[in-house]
């Protein structure tokens, strides 16, 4: 009976520690609360609530509405005949008049390097910036514009239909296709890879294009295909001189920004283009339909084709999410979950909750031992008037209500830390696994 109540008088003295653990811990988070509300920690950063913030600054053009370009629009139509013109390397025979040999020869063949072209035969002869070819014996015929079955028939002519005929009514006239014209064009990639492979960033292409196959859609086939995910949804033509060139210089330093009663709301817009460059856009909302026509689609000598690289495209990561930055998708809407989701943060608890107690990662680091899981977001956004506006969001809200999970533009920063509420649950909550732990080795012992 002695040892009954000997034990029972132990129990209650344990009891009696393990209270007064808990009331200590009580009292220690109590006291921390009160320091950290005192300091401020939670209020470095201080956030707008969503529903509070102007639509302006949440709202914006949406990637998920955009159609790609119908391909046809890159490239240009396929002629009815290819017209002849400066630069096109002809060959022509005339039996003792352009060959100046016997008949019985044979005329000279060439086999062109490309091999949509069939082989050709006879003297070469080159179309001049003019439009005409020199012949022998009479004058320069112009043929610009003409089918090669056109062209024949006019050198014929102009070797018979005169006062003193070079040539018989009936001479047999031989004029074939060598060389066609090209035009030299520079596209320049600054997406990585690209052709050729390897980790190279950006590349460099000079192209010699036929004539009626010198279009962007070309252009880019040539040179690995469409723009990566990398590179903007954009194809920028550079045509003109170098003084076009100096002329967009003072354009720039001539622009000013407009002027407005509110600065923050305040949009100057982008930089105008250069009056020599066209933009051929590769995605764009159906309800704003691209006004490029077939003429801006087309290469010409001297022409620059360039693909920009997106890489100012990006948000950056900060808090319980560790520091980053993370390039935005190219052709589709992040919402803040999903760039939690993106930027390895976790959502919500593991299982029904119980199973997750004390398992945390963020940002592919591991955290201490948390039984709360952080909920607060605050987003920082640049304004355009270069202000800046921090933007607070519940996540446990926004995974069930989808006007708190606002669109994510570039530049923008994003926090996730915990609220005050669950850094003292997360503080109690250890303290009274701390206590139990100690009290059950004391009480082994």
């Amino acid at each position: 009976m002695a040892t009954l109540k000997a034990e029972i008088e132990m129990s209650r003295s344990a009891s009696s520690g393990v209270l007064k653990s808990l009331a200590r811990s009580v009292t220690m988070c109590a006291c921390i609360a009160a320091v950290v509300a005192s300091t401020g920690c939670q209020a470095l950063v201080k956030g707008i609530p969503v529903s509070r913030v102007p639509r302006q600054i949440l709202e914006g053009e949406l990637k998920d509405e955009f159609i790609d370009i119908n391909l046809l629009r890159l490239r240009q139509d396929p002629p009815e005949y290819y017209a002849l013109g400066p630069g096109d390397v002809l060959g022509l025979h005339i039996p003792n008049i352009v060959a100046l040999s016997r008949e019985s020869v044979l005329p000279p063949v060439h086999y062109p390097q490309d091999a949509s072209l069939p082989p050709a035969v006879g003297q070469p002869i080159v179309i001049r910036e003019d439009g005409t070819v020199a012949l022998p014996f009479i004058d320069a015929v112009n043929v610009e514009g003409m089918s090669l079955i056109e062209a024949t028939d006019s050198i014929r002519e102009a070797y018979t239909a005169t006062e003193n005929p070079v040539a018989q009514q009936d001479e047999q006239v031989i004029l074939t296709m060598i060389r066609q014209r090209t035009n030299r064009v520079l596209v320049i990639r600054e997406e990585a890879g690209g052709m050729g492979g390897g980790n190279k960033r950006g590349t460099g292409h000079i192209l010699d294009l036929p004539a009626y196959q010198n279009d962007v859609l070309r252009a880019l086939s040539k040179t690995g295909g469409m723009p990566g995910v990398d590179a903007e949804n954009q194809v920028y033509i550079y045509r003109g001189m170098f003084e076009d060139g100096m002329d967009y210089d003072e354009i720039l330093t001539s622009h000013c920004l407009a002027n407005c009663e509110d600065p923050c709301f305040c949009n100057e817009g982008p930089l105008p283009d250069p009056p020599n460059v066209t933009r051929i856009p590769l995605r764009y909302p159906p309800n704003r339909a691209p006004s490029f026509t077939e003429d801006d689609v087309l290469l010409g000598d001297g022409d620059i084709v360039i693909i920009r690289s997106r890489d100012s495209e990006k948000f950056y990561t900060a808090g319980l999410l560790g520091g980053g930055e993370w390039l935005m998708p190219r052709d589709r809407d992040l919402d803040v979950v999903e760039a939690i989701a993106m930027t390895g943060g976790q959502l919500g608890a593991v299982g029904v909750g119980f199973g997750g107690l004390g398992q945390r990662q963020f940002g592919g680091q591991s955290a201490n031992t948390a039984w709360c899981r952080p909920s607060e977001v605050i987003v920082m956004r640049e304004l355009p008037c270069g202000d800046q506006i921090s933007i607070e969001i519940d996540l446990n809200t926004a995974m069930t209500d989808s006007s708190e999970r606002i669109i994510i533009k570039s530049g923008d920063v994003i926090m996730l830390r915990y609220t005050l509420v669950e850094e003292i649950g997360n503080v109690m909550l250890n303290l009274m696994q701390f206590n139990f732990l100690v009290t059950g080795l004391n009480g082994g012992l």
